[in-house]
């Protein structure tokens, strides 16, 4: 559905070599998750018979039952397609190895053994086990499969879905310089596997989630990692079920330690997919294990009477905009604004800076980054020249505001009318003022940029761009007007992100400087480039015109961040903004992005400099590159 997986990593009671009771647990706990809708279903390392046997690894008893244990579950996954790996000891000619048995639909797959044993400490693996053997794979009879495929270099595929692929490590696999899961995704498995049985001490779950997380990050892959928990013996050791969940760096679920049960989330192996094509010429080499060596096996996926699972995993409206440590990361991005900044201030040894502003979000920050960046210089903020341009659709409010901002941040002001040279224009182009179309418009916008750059001329000085990365997607700027400038600080924040921006500063600086901020913020977002209503407010309002920012930052970034397709933003829309815009709505407005964001890349083409701070920037001289020309029919045709 959509590219999601839904995964589940499964800790059920065991008790130690109690075979029985295990196969039990193990078979209740793969029928909940089936329930569940999970497609992939991962339990923790030796859990069939429990991790800390010691020596009774070496009772054939043990391993007979064991291998009884594993025909048992395999009947009872009879109809549940549901790809389960349970952790087993197998014997195989005359050697017992730690490993990981692939199960689905009645039928076992694969039997995958442990490749690093670790033998230090509290471990001692290699007592009992032997490592996984170092090439190719073998046919043996197992649990009653006549041919059942053994080795280390398996990818399990499901077979109506080439992008369902999995790839097996156990416990200790993950932890050393070279793990498995390496070559394994380089031959195609969006999804590594992790049965563990990982012991509790001080520190090591910080330590084992951040393996995980980066494990995930390295190679763009998704990761279960299923942990052994009650049921263990603890005669010298204590475990804590520690199951993670993580799609390319992030956890979208994570357990409680010392609380047994079913970790669900859902994988989405088509954003892995793609975030691999884009990065293919770093992520692949010509050293790759050999395609020969690995053994493709195929599973049944998941239908659960033809109904989709619904997605547990949080889809935010706000993806720009973090969940949590938003004012450390303010501070990042204001910092990187203003290095950005400086380095063009130095560079082009300008004795000032000029700004427009206008008493909206986007200039506030500008001016909020270029007051920081002129004090990390030493430079006096009186050099900063802060021109408020009122004309036909400015209100007091926004002009009030300006003027406040201005002088509360100890910057120069300076207020130059356009009324009068916008209406000379008007004559000079036999315009008439009256009809109030792009020309209308169009001409405020223009004379305003045209008044900055030759203030900046006069004045040794640099024009302080003030456009964000949302105004760009949608190409809501003027050509060349405020599209323009000699440096843009905003151009890569969204703006859901510039009112989070302005908050945080507006904390730090306090007092009046914030009480103005803050009226700022919640002022509507508008050009004012038409008269204002009756009764002096702001009449033309962005977001009626071009639709809700909130929206469109959710679309820029799964379109331009992940490539979704119209149809998996649509659908990821409707989750995240349920309750707040309907189904038309967000359709509506989705090909309007598409609409705009194709026919507006000429703006984009010739853009100025502009400091990148996030994953998602529009330069044509960095991450995006795209033809004037490309036509949106494709894609809007996708969203009906």
């Amino acid at each position: 559905m959509y590219g999601f997986v839904k995964v589940c990593a499964a800790t059920p009671e065991i008790r130690v070599a109690d075979v029985n009771f295990n196969t039990q647990n193990i078979i209740k706990a793969i029928q909940a998750s089936a329930v569940n809708g999970s497609q992939l279903t991962v339990f923790p390392e030796l859990c069939l018979c429990g991790y800390t046997c010691g020596d009774l690894f070496n009772q054939p008893t043990l391993i007979a039952a064991c291998e009884e244990g594993v025909k048992k579950i395999a009947q009872a996954t009879n109809g549940i397609k549901t790809l389960v790996l349970i952790g087993v000891p197998v014997a195989v000619c005359g050697r017992l190895y730690n490993c990981a048995v692939a199960l689905s639909d009645g039928k076992i797959l694969s039997v995958i053994p442990k490749t690093y044993l670790p033998n230090y400490g509290e471990f001692y693996e290699k007592r009992h086990f032997s490592a996984a053997p170092t090439s190719g794979c073998k046919e043996l009879s197992y649990g009653g499969a006549e041919c059942v495929t053994f080795g280390k270099n398996i990818i399990l595929q499901a077979e109506n879905n080439t992008k369902f692929t999995v790839g097996v490590e156990i416990c200790e696999d993950l932890w050393t310089p070279e793990s498995p899961s390496v070559n394994l995704v380089k031959n195609g498995a969006n999804i590594i596997v992790n049965l563990s049985c990982s012991n509790e001490t001080v520190g090591k779950a910080d330590y084992r989630r951040n393996l995980v997380k980066m494990q995930s990050a390295k190679l763009i892959c998704g990761y279960v990692y299923s942990d052994a928990g009650e049921g263990e013996s603890s005669t010298d050791m204590t475990f804590a079920g520690h199951n993670i969940i993580c799609e390319n760096g992030s956890i979208l679920a994570e357990s409680k330690l010392f609380e047994n049960g079913l970790l669900y989330s859902e994988i989405d192996v088509d954003k892995l997919e793609t975030e691999r094509i884009k990065k293919a010429s770093g992520f692949y080499d010509d050293a790759q294990t050999d395609v020969s060596e690995q053994s493709v096996i195929k599973f049944k996926q998941f239908s659960a009477d033809g109904k989709d699972f619904a997605l547990t995993r949080k889809i935010s409206k706000t993806p720009f905009v973090p969940e949590f440590g938003i004012d450390e990361r303010s501070e990042l991005i204001l910092t990187i604004q203003q290095k950005g900044l400086e380095k063009r201030l130095k560079h082009t040894n300008s004795e000032t800076a000029i700004i427009g502003i206008s008493g909206g979000l986007d200039s506030a920050l500008a001016l909020l980054v270029t007051c920081r960046a002129f004090k990390a210089l030493g430079k006096d903020v009186k050099n900063i020249i802060a021109v408020t341009m009122p004309c036909f659709g400015t209100t007091k409010k926004t002009k009030n505001n300006s003027l406040k901002l201005i002088a509360a941040l100890g910057v120069t002001a300076k207020v130059i009318p356009l009324s009068d040279s916008v209406n000379r224009h008007f004559k000079d182009i036999s315009h008439d003022a009256e009809n109030r179309n792009t020309t209308y418009e169009n001409s405020q916008a223009r004379m305003r940029t045209l008044v900055l750059m030759d203030l900046a001329n006069d004045l040794n000085g640099l024009v302080i761009g003030t456009g964000d990365l949302s105004e760009l997607a949608l190409g809501w700027a003027t050509y060349n007007g405020d599209h323009m400038a000699m440096y843009g600080v905003n151009s890569s924040v969204p703006k859901t992100l510039v009112k989070h921006l302005i908050a945080y500063e507006a904390e730090k600086l306090g007092g009046n400087v914030k009480k103005i901020l803050t009226d700022i913020i919640n002022t509507e977002i508008s050009p004012e480039l038409l008269p204002p209503d009756e009764n002096g407010n702001i009449a033309q309002k962005t977001e009626d015109i071009v639709g809700p920012y909130v929206l469109h930052d959710f679309f820029i970034y799964y379109a331009l961040r992940y490539s979704f397709p119209p149809e998996k933003i649509l659908y990821l829309a409707e989750i995240a903004f349920k309750g707040v815009y309907g189904e038309a709505t967000i359709k509506k407005w989705l090909k309007n992005f598409y609409k705009r964001f194709f026919s507006q890349q000429f703006k984009r083409s010739c853009m100025p400099d502009g400091v990148k701070i996030g994953s998602v920037a529009l330069s044509p001289r960095g991450d995006w590159r795209m033809p004037s020309d490309a036509i949106s029919a494709i894609w809007t045709e996708k969203i009906d």
